[in-house]
Protein backbone atom coordinates (compact mmCIF):
# COMPACT_ATOMS: atom_id res chain seq x y z
CA UNK A 1 0.00 0.00 0.00
CA UNK A 2 1.45 3.80 -0.80
CA UNK A 3 1.98 6.13 1.82
CA UNK A 4 0.14 9.57 1.00
CA UNK A 5 2.09 12.85 1.05
CA UNK A 6 1.15 14.28 5.27
CA UNK A 7 2.18 17.14 4.04
CA UNK A 8 -0.44 17.44 1.02
CA UNK A 9 -2.78 20.46 1.47
CA UNK A 10 -0.67 22.35 4.02
CA UNK A 11 1.47 25.45 3.72
CA UNK A 12 5.32 25.56 3.39
CA UNK A 13 4.58 27.78 6.94
CA UNK A 14 3.18 24.88 8.58
CA UNK A 15 5.80 22.32 7.29
CA UNK A 16 8.42 24.09 8.55
CA UNK A 17 6.85 24.85 11.79
CA UNK A 18 5.91 21.32 12.00
CA UNK A 19 9.96 21.15 11.94
CA UNK A 20 10.00 23.59 14.62
CA UNK A 21 12.46 25.41 12.32
CA UNK A 22 9.91 28.04 11.24
CA UNK A 23 11.80 31.22 13.24
CA UNK A 24 14.84 30.18 12.61
CA UNK A 25 14.53 30.22 8.29
CA UNK A 26 12.15 33.35 8.82
CA UNK A 27 14.94 35.20 10.95
CA UNK A 28 17.41 33.64 8.15
CA UNK A 29 14.96 35.22 5.25
CA UNK A 30 14.76 38.35 6.44
CA UNK A 31 18.27 39.36 7.31
CA UNK A 32 19.41 38.01 4.17
CA UNK A 33 16.87 40.41 2.36
CA UNK A 34 18.06 43.49 4.57
CA UNK A 35 21.52 42.20 3.83
CA UNK A 36 20.96 42.54 -0.03
CA UNK A 37 18.94 45.61 0.53
CA UNK A 38 21.78 47.83 2.19
CA UNK A 39 24.52 46.33 -0.34
CA UNK A 40 22.33 47.25 -3.01
CA UNK A 41 22.02 51.14 -1.87
CA UNK A 42 25.78 51.12 -0.85
CA UNK A 43 26.37 50.19 -4.64
CA UNK A 44 23.85 52.63 -5.94
CA UNK A 45 24.85 55.30 -3.93
CA UNK A 46 28.52 54.19 -4.77
CA UNK A 47 29.60 53.86 -0.90
CA UNK A 48 33.24 51.73 -0.09
CA UNK A 49 32.68 49.84 2.89
CA UNK A 50 35.32 52.09 4.54
CA UNK A 51 33.19 55.46 3.79
CA UNK A 52 30.03 52.88 4.98
CA UNK A 53 31.74 51.85 7.86
CA UNK A 54 32.40 55.43 9.11
CA UNK A 55 28.90 56.88 8.52
CA UNK A 56 27.19 54.19 10.72
CA UNK A 57 30.43 54.99 13.47
CA UNK A 58 31.63 51.65 13.68
CA UNK A 59 33.83 49.10 12.41
CA UNK A 60 34.70 46.84 8.55
CA UNK A 61 34.33 44.05 10.62
CA UNK A 62 30.77 44.96 12.42
CA UNK A 63 29.86 46.35 8.40
CA UNK A 64 30.89 42.99 7.62
CA UNK A 65 28.62 41.18 10.05
CA UNK A 66 25.54 43.74 8.85
CA UNK A 67 26.22 42.49 5.10
CA UNK A 68 26.54 38.72 5.83
CA UNK A 69 23.25 37.21 4.88
CA UNK A 70 23.68 34.29 7.17
CA UNK A 71 24.82 36.52 10.83
CA UNK A 72 21.43 36.68 11.87
CA UNK A 73 22.61 38.40 15.44
CA UNK A 74 22.92 41.86 14.26
CA UNK A 75 21.47 44.04 16.26
CA UNK A 76 18.61 46.81 15.72
CA UNK A 77 20.19 49.60 16.84
CA UNK A 78 23.17 48.84 13.81
CA UNK A 79 20.68 47.80 11.12
CA UNK A 80 19.07 50.86 11.72
CA UNK A 81 22.45 53.13 11.67
CA UNK A 82 23.18 51.11 7.99
CA UNK A 83 19.58 52.24 7.14
CA UNK A 84 20.52 55.77 7.42
CA UNK A 85 24.00 55.28 6.18
CA UNK A 86 22.46 55.06 2.90
CA UNK A 87 19.79 57.34 3.65
CA UNK A 88 17.01 54.47 4.24
CA UNK A 89 14.65 53.82 6.83
CA UNK A 90 14.24 50.70 8.22
CA UNK A 91 10.89 50.03 9.31
CA UNK A 92 9.11 46.57 11.03
CA UNK A 93 6.13 45.93 11.57
CA UNK A 94 3.65 43.07 13.11
CA UNK A 95 1.50 40.93 11.49
CA UNK A 96 -1.63 39.55 12.96
CA UNK A 97 -1.76 35.59 12.59
CA UNK A 98 -4.47 33.82 11.48
CA UNK A 99 -5.85 32.58 14.82
CA UNK A 100 -5.63 28.92 13.60
CA UNK A 101 -1.60 29.24 14.17
CA UNK A 102 -1.19 31.06 16.97
CA UNK A 103 0.21 29.17 19.85
CA UNK A 104 1.81 29.82 22.95
CA UNK A 105 5.30 29.28 23.22
CA UNK A 106 7.45 28.27 25.77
Amino acid sequence: MRKGNRHRGASFDDFLREQAIFDAVQAAAVKRALAEAVAEAMEEAKISKVEMARRMGTSRSQLDRVLDPAYTAVQLDTLIKAASAVGRDLRISLKRLARARCSARP
